[in-house]
């Protein structure tokens, strides 16, 4: 199974850390929404109106205490299907 094959629902995980790129409204460019390896949830599957053929995931991840942040939105490399392994 691939990220492509999620569906709403489903668990995810931030595969590199993901920051605001300066496109969240009222956000703060550079601020750290996700750290690799935090699980989140997909919340809605869109594609972008520029490039019909790329999904973007929205995905929430949660915080030290579990519970979940607003929703982020993620390219498919942005996400991976199991945590990263930090040594």
């Amino acid at each position: 199974m691939k990220i492509e094959d999620l569906d709403i629902g489903d668990v995810v995980y931030a595969a590199n850390t993901i920051t605001d790129d300066g496109s969240i409204p009222d956000g703060v460019e550079g601020e750290i929404l996700a750290e690799a390896g935090t699980r989140g949830v997909i919340t809605l599957i869109g594609h972008v109106e520029e490039e019909p053929d790329r999904s973007v995931f929205l995905v929430r991840f949660e915080d030290k205490d579990m519970n979940l942040g607003n929703p982020v939105g993620c390219w498919i490399e942005d996400l991976a299907m199991e945590p990263k392994l930090v040594n």
